[in-house]
């Protein structure tokens, strides 16, 4: 038998090596730039010997996947940048301080952490630096006001989540939603009303658990919590997240609420559907231009320098990363690697509304297996995105919503998953910060991972709303059905 032959189910599974591969390299290194570099260049040796095909037929499959994300990258750029001037000039300074003043107690503290981080990642779009600028803020404001310290962790950490999955600079959304070629903006209407749904339940369980456990009712004070951070805090802080440590001095000083005007802007015009760039120019722009009046800019070449240290650090780590996974995507899509996955999920789905089920368990199952949000979502994106292509007939219309809900799946199963996962990524780096800036008590995962409510109802909802069609009762969230979309013959 030929080495070419399709059945042959050894050359099947050597097709899907590249995959355990990046996987094991991953979770050995946590590097995910070398991983990927290595995996790729074993894909394309598998590839050479299983499928004849020539070294620059390789590279030419290699290259045009990462074309397809090139304005992903400036998007990227641009998103990076306007992070790091919200984290800088005020903006998400003036959100904390907003909130916090209305008064905290440890019957509040975890939900009121909860709903900050969310409004927080919106504002910053990364879900890693909102935590560790809040984690210190409000594990030490739990410990004043004496309030339930894992359940503040996983409330903050539930919270960071909800920005990167939704908010229109997180790196995941602009992903994710390039790589199944939908808009940002129509991905952020498409999953609204679900998330905030999802933010309203959370926040009310997160209250209702606090009451049950009877927690006080003392009001604290957020300057004392940072004064009460220890130096040796402070340095590990520095080290992991410098920027974390700047917006901890702003809330501390205090800015003018009026800083929060940029991210207002933002948010206004991506509801009136303007195009993602002019968003986040719009908030980059705005941000030096009030924080100027703010004082937390101090001149043109500073901000300046600023906004090139959010490029250089897309550039650095996310844009490298996806280059890398988009070629191991392209080698693994030219020798049809994917191909035996894809038919078992096809003889498993019976209609359209159980093949999209099925993609979802693909992207909590690659979260699972690669320990990355990241790599999920450039490796399992693309294979989720043919399955609808190739598989289902529709309108153009319907078929754009199918991926709209692909994209949402690789973000919100990337994102949420991770928090129900004990071996990923994520989890180790919060456990990491929590453990660092409030060292009186030892984390346990699993702690955080039952009390993280967040997760668990996004994560859940999705999937069970998706293959019941009880989606058809949220707005924009409803998915085409039969006859309107039906799987080919």
């Amino acid at each position: 038998m030929s080495l070419q032959e399709k059945n042959n189910p050894i050359i099947s599974i050597l097709k899907l090596t590249p995959v355990v591969v990046l996987m094991y390299l991953i979770m050995k290194t946590e590097d995910a730039i070398i991983s990927a570099a290595i995996a790729t260049i074993y894909a394309a040796i598998i590839a050479l010997v299983t499928e004849k095909l020539n070294f620059k037929t390789l590279l030419n499959s290699a290259v045009d996947n990462v074309k397809e994300m090139q304005l992903v990258f400036f998007i990227l750029m641009a998103a990076y940048a306007m992070a790091a001037a919200f984290m800088s000039t005020g903006v998400g300074a003036s959100i904390i301080n907003l909130s916090l003043n209305l008064g905290l107690t440890g019957r509040t503290i975890a939900v009121t952490g909860f709903l900050i981080t969310s409004i927080l990642s919106v504002a910053t779009g990364t879900s890693w630096g909102t935590f560790a600028a809040c984690a210190p803020i409000f594990l030490w404001l739990n410990h004043i006001v004496g309030g339930d310290i894992v359940l503040t962790t996983a409330a903050i950490a539930g919270g960071a989540c909800f920005g990167d999955n939704i908010g229109l600079i997180s790196d995941t959304t602009v992903v994710s939603s390039g790589i199944q070629k939908v808009e940002v903006i129509d991905r952020i209407k498409h999953q609204g009303v679900w998330s905030l749904l999802c933010l309203t339940v959370t926040g009310i369980i997160f209250y209702i658990v606090s009451v049950f456990k009877g927690l006080p009712t003392i009001v604290g004070n957020p300057a004392d919590a940072i004064n009460a951070i220890p130096q040796d805090v402070w340095t590990i802080l520095g080290e992991k997240r410098a920027s974390a440590v700047d917006l901890l001095n702003q809330v501390k000083d205090g800015v003018p609420y009026f800083m929060i005007i940029p991210l207002v802007l933002v948010l206004i015009l991506a509801i009136k559907g303007y195009q993602t760039l002019i968003c986040l120019g719009t908030g980059i722009i705005s941000s030096m231009i009030l924080g100027m009046f703010a004082g937390t800019v101090s001149d043109l070449s500073s901000f300046m320098s600023l906004v090139s240290s959010g490029f250089a650090d897309a550039g650095s780590w996310v844009i490298i990363m996806m280059m890398w996974v988009g070629a191991f995507g392209g080698i693994m899509a030219k020798m049809k690697a994917f191909d035996p996955l894809a038919r078992l999920v096809l003889i498993l789905s019976k209609n359209v509304r159980q093949l999209m089920f099925w993609n979802g368990c693909l992207s909590i199952a690659g979260n699972a297996l690669l320990a990355d949000e990241m790599a999920q979502i450039v490796t399992i994106g693309p294979i989720t995105k043919n399955l609808v292509d190739e598989n289902v007939s529709g309108s153009e219309e319907d078929m754009y919503k199918l991926r709209l809900r692909n994209a949402t799946f690789s973000d919100a199963l990337g994102v949420f998953g991770s928090q129900l996962i004990p071996w990923h990524v994520y989890m180790t780096f919060y456990i990491g910060i929590a453990s660092a800036v409030y060292p009186l008590y030892k984390f346990n995962i699993w702690d955080i991972i039952t009390h993280n409510y967040m997760a668990i109802i996004a994560v859940t909802s999705i999937l069970i709303l998706t293959v019941t069609g009880l989606d058809r009762f949220i707005p924009l969230f409803k998915l085409p059905s039969e006859p309107d979309v039906k799987l080919k013959k």
